[in-house]
C-alpha cells in the first residue's frame, strides 16, 4: 500500500508524525519504537536561549483529555545543536524540527543557525504556544505578522516551512491564507485549545497558572473542523492534529483535505501510538479496497467557497431616434436633476 505524501520538497514515507512536545527529541522514544514505521519526528520546540519552562504543577488531566502548561521549556539552541542533532542524524527517521521564539527576529536567528542542517528535513514553526507571555498565540494571530514573518525566514533555508496555528482564532481560514501568501511550504492545525480546570478543594486552579493547553480526544471535533477550514482555504499541505488515537481518528482529517497527521496526546498513554495510527490506517484502507492513501484524501472534504458574483449592473434603455432618453444636469448645488 502506497502511503507516502509530501510536504513540499520533503518526501514521507507516510502521513503520520508526532506532535512536537509529545515524543522528547525523538531519540528518547527509539527503543520502544522503529521510527522508521512513522513519517517523521518533531522535536520539541527549540528556542534561542534554554528555558526552564513554567513552575509546577504543569499537567492536569481532565476528561477525556489534559491540559498542559509547560511553557515551552528545552535545551535551547547551542545545546540541541550539540548534543540532540548527532543524535537524530544517527536515527532512521525522518526530523522536523519544531522552532519558537518571541518575535521574528528570533526566529530568523534560529533558521540561519539551523537552515542548512542535514539532518532536519523541515521546520514546523510554532506560531501558537498557548502558554507563554511572550510570543505565543496571541501575538501570532496577526495575519500581517504572519505573513511578513514568513517572507523573512523563506530565504533562510531550503528545507520546507510548517506554520503551526493557534484554533482559538476568529477565522484559520485568513491565517492560514496569511501563511501561504508568506511563502509556507504547510499548515499544522492546529495546537492545543486554551482550556481551565479547577481544584474546589483546594479552591484553587489544577494548573501553575489559570489557563493550560487542552489536547486529547476532547478536543477532535473541534481540531477536525479547524482542519477542514485551513483545507478548503489553501493549497498548501495541512497536517491535522487533535485529539487522533487511532487509525480512523486520522483517516478522519484525511478525508476532510489533511494531507498528514500528528499523534500527540497517544503517546502519553501508548508510547507505541504513532505506529499503532499508521498500522489502523493500512487496515482501514486495505479492507476497502483501496491501495494508495491519495484515494482517501478529500473525501469528505466540502469544494472552497466560491465569492459571491456581483450583480449586474441595471441596463439603460436604449432611447429610440433620440426620444424617451433619460438625461442628468447638473443645476450647480451639487445635486442633479433628470430632464427629458
Amino acid at each position: 500500500m502506497d502511503l507516502a505524501v509530501r510536504i513540499g520538497s520533503l518526501a514521507l514515507r507516510n502521513p503520520v508524525v508526532t506532535a512536537s512536545g509529545t515524543f522528547g527529541y525523538g531519540d528518547e522514544y527509539a527503543h520502544v519504537v522503529d521510527l522508521a514505521t512513522i513519517g517523521a519526528v518533531i522535536t520539541k520546540t527549540v528556542t534561542l536561549e534554554p528555558r526552564a519552562g513554567n513552575q509546577p504543577a504543569r499537567i492536569a488531566e481532565t476528561a477525556g483529555g489534559m491540559l498542559n502548561s509547560i511553557g515551552l521549556e528545552n535545551v535551547g539552541l547551542e545545546r540541541f545543536r550539540r548534543e540532540k542533532l548527532p543524535k537524530l542524524a544517527a536515527l532512521d527517521a525522518t526530523v522536523i524540527a519544531s522552532l519558537g521564539g518571541e518575535t521574528p527576529a528570533e526566529l530568523a536567528a534560529l533558521l540561519e543557525a539551523l537552515g542548512r542542517e542535514k539532518a532536519i528535513g523541515a521546520f514546523e514553526l510554532n506560531f501558537s504556544c498557548p502558554n507563554v507571555s511572550k510570543g505565543g498565540a496571541i501575538y501570532w494571530t496577526d495575519a500581517r505578522r504572519l505573513e511578513r514573518t514568513l517572507r523573512q525566514l523563506k530565504p533562510l533555508t531550503r528545507a520546507p516551512l510548517i506554520a503551526k496555528l493557534s484554533p482559538d482564532v476568529t477565522s484559520i481560514a485568513e491565517l492560514a491564507r496569511a501563511c501561504e501568501q508568506g511563502g509556507a511550504d504547510a499548515i499544522t492545525a492546529v495546537n492545543t485549545f486554551v482550556g481551565m480546570a479547577l481544584d474546589l478543594d483546594a479552591a484553587g486552579h489544577r494548573l501553575n497558572r489559570s489557563t493550560g493547553g487542552l489536547s486529547g480526544p476532547a478536543i477532535k471535533p473541534l481540531a477536525l473542523a479547524r482542519c477542514h477550514e485551513a483545507a478548503r482555504a489553501v493549497r498548501i499541505p495541512v497536517l491535522g492534529s487533535g485529539g487522533i488515537m487511532s487509525g480512523r481518528d486520522a483517516l478522519e482529517f484525511i478525508a476532510v483535505g489533511a494531507t498528514a497527521v500528528q499523534v500527540g496526546t497517544a503517546s502519553f498513554i501508548r508510547p507505541r501510538a504513532a505506529a499503532e495510527v499508521v498500522d489502523g490506517m493500512r487496515a482501514f484502507l486495505a479492507a476497502r479496497g483501496i491501495r494508495r492513501i491519495a484515494e482517501w484524501r478529500g473525501r469528505l472534504m466540502e469544494p472552497p467557497a466560491t465569492p459571491a458574483r456581483r450583480a449586474p449592473a441595471a441596463r439603460r434603455a436604449k432611447p429610440r431616434n433620440g426620444r424617451g432618453a433619460s438625461r442628468t444636469r447638473c443645476d450647480g448645488s451639487g445635486r442633479s436633476r433628470a430632464r427629458r
